[in-house]
């Protein structure tokens, strides 16, 4: 026998399958292309207070769009609610200027500031918070017992000194708690003690006010239309009053507060007493505490309180640009259960809706309430990570544009999913697409 007849048979190896040509293979299904649902997008934020102007947070916004939408047409629409940059906006959006000077500020010095003509000429817009503001006030000298309104008297002056026959105040974004006093003061009223001596600057003060002389007050207001934009939900005193909610966000310790909150119920007391105010209740009337109180000082020499927004946003033609937006962007500081209260993203939502418009709400910070502000279908936080507020403050326009192409992107990644048809926009709760742990109420 041959060596080689002893070696076993190698068992066959199956044969390898043909492969099909390529053109019998079935195509991969395509990714759908992104449909042109976004063409048109209105940038509608609110300032972010001590960081970021109406301005600087719509330029914000609109470069973050413009990473993921660079042919969308963006409508940029800087809102103001009375308080920091009120001026400067009107101004621009009627075609006006600005008047600068020099006023007395909140803690008593001089600062300079500015006041705004409207384009028709005949109303001037006094902002309070350009002479009062709490970014006025140095962190070491935030005591909303001793801050001032006076300037925001010596602006009104002044603007009835351009022969305007209408003057419409800001109220927002105040350091003071002063119920309006010291504007009355540069407005030529006396605020005298029991002896007959002028009162001093400050909210501390109002607790010994016993009577005003209101016979020194500029004549020029009898036929000025003085009109305060305020917001409603403010008011003066009770357990809702401005010093309670507002006075620890101003440097108020708690007995300050209630030394603050007993001064303007006795202010409430003497102005309706002394100026003989009827017809308007200066203690819980709504916009008597707007600004620290100012409002209740202004409306008791004439001034007419009227919702902020109803004021300041026919000057922009907010409504008309909403309803042709694809989609709304706007933003605030804090998205919480205040938002509601007269917040820019509230009224944007709540106008955006009546044309059926989908709402996009940013945010330096999400607190409780956030998922509950009307009309806000969807809304993200700012903050990638934990951060200093010191270094978020000074990053907020880099935190704001790339927060906003996150946000983006997501919309984008929706609208790619297959088989998922929209639900009634009645049905959708506002969703949190910030990528961190909604509020802890949530369920």
């Amino acid at each position: 026998m041959s060596a080689t007849s002893s070696i076993p048979a190698t068992p066959s190896v199956p044969a390898v399958p043909s492969v099909p040509a390529a053109s019998s293979i079935p195509a991969a299904p395509s990714v759908p292309a992104v449909p042109s649902l976004l063409n048109r997008v209105v940038v509608a934020p609110s300032g972010f207070k001590e960081s970021l102007s109406a301005q600087a947070a719509a330029d914000a916004i609109a470069e973050g769009v413009r990473r993921v939408l660079p042919d969308a047409e963006i409508d940029r629409v800087p809102l103001v609610d009375g308080g920091e940059g009120t001026a400067v906006a009107l101004a621009a959006a009627t075609g006006g200027r600005l008047v600068a000077l020099a006023a007395t500020g909140p803690v008593g010095e001089p600062v300079g500031t500015h006041f705004a003509l409207l384009g028709a000429r005949d109303t001037a817009v006094v902002e309070m918070a350009a002479v009062a503001g709490l970014s006025l006030v140095p962190s070491a000298l935030r005591d909303p017992g001793a801050t001032t309104t006076y300037g925001v008297g010596e602006l009104i002056r002044a603007a009835l000194d351009t022969g305007v026959r209408r003057v419409l105040v800001g109220c927002g974004d105040s350091g003071t708690s002063d119920g309006g006093a010291g504007a009355l003061q540069a407005l030529g009223a006396r605020l005298l003690d029991a002896d007959g001596f002028e009162l001093s600057h400050g909210g501390r003060e109002l607790s010994r006010l016993a009577r005003i002389d209101p016979s020194g007050l500029d004549a020029r207001l009898k036929d000025t239309e003085l009109v305060v934009a305020c917001n409603p939900f403010n008011v003066l005193c009770g357990e809702r009053g401005v010093a309670r909610v507002f006075g620890p966000q101003k440097g108020a310790t708690p007995a300050q507060v209630e030394e603050l909150s007993a001064g303007l119920e006795n202010w409430a007391r003497v102005l309706t007493r002394d100026l003989g105010v009827i017809g308007t209740d200066l203690r819980h009337g709504p916009g008597t505490g707007a600004s620290g109180g100012l409002g209740s000082g202004l409306a008791a020499v004439g001034g007419r309180l009227l919702p902020r927004f109803d004021v300041l946003l026919d000057h922009l033609d907010l409504d008309a640009r909403l309803a042709h937006a694809d989609l709304v962007l706007t933003a605030e500081g804090a998205l919480d259960h205040q938002t509601p209260r007269g917040k820019v993203p509230a009224e944007v939502a709540r106008r955006a809706k009546l044309y059926g418009r989908p709402v996009l709400a940013l945010a330096g910070t999400l607190g409780e309430g956030a998922h509950e502000v009307p009309g806000v279908d969807a809304f993200h936080g700012i903050m990638p990570a934990p951060m200093a507020l010191a270094d978020a403050l000074l990053r907020a326009a880099e935190l704001l544009t790339d927060a906003t192409e996150r946000a983006l992107r997501m919309i984008l990644l929706g609208s790619r999913l297959p088989g998922q048809a929209p639900a009634p926009a009645a049905a959708v709760p506002a969703a949190d697409v910030s990528g961190t742990q909604r509020p802890s109420s949530v369920r």
